[in-house]
């Protein structure tokens, strides 16, 4: 069996994207939206096996994996559970009670509180 691919990319330029991605309204124009709700990450080229025609490559090798809690790393797509918010509110959770609307909000406040959070350490680290 081949090694994974390293996820080599930064964390940072990859939440921009995925910010940028969602709010150019990416997730209301997936591909696969015709046939099932988009899924945040899994429908966006943030993911390392999004239109992968390749072997799949393990979400442990993901750097977004860095964002779940420890606890929930294992889980098939683990990206779902990563918390939100203060509440502990997880795209997992979202998916079953909230609506595309809930979602995107609650992604894209996560997103940019994330960016600032990695902003502030990368300046305090350049200091």
């Amino acid at each position: 069996m081949p090694e994974p691919k390293k996820d080599d990319r930064d964390l940072l330029d990859l939440l921009e994207f995925e910010l940028r991605f969602l709010e150019d309204g990416g997730y209301g124009h997936s591909p696969h939206a015709a046939r099932r709700a988009s899924r945040v990450f899994e429908d966006s080229l943030t993911c390392m096996n999004f239109n992968s025609q390749d072997e799949r490559q393990p979400c442990s090798a993901c750097l977004l994996v860095k964002l779940v809690p420890p606890n929930r790393a294992a889980e098939q797509i683990p990206c779902r559970h990563t918390p939100l918010d203060a509440a502990g509110q997880t795209l997992a959770s979202l998916y079953e009670s909230g609506n595309q609307l809930e979602i995107e909000e609650a992604l894209g406040n996560w997103l940019r509180a994330t960016i600032r959070c990695l902003e502030q350490e990368r300046a305090a680290a350049a200091t």
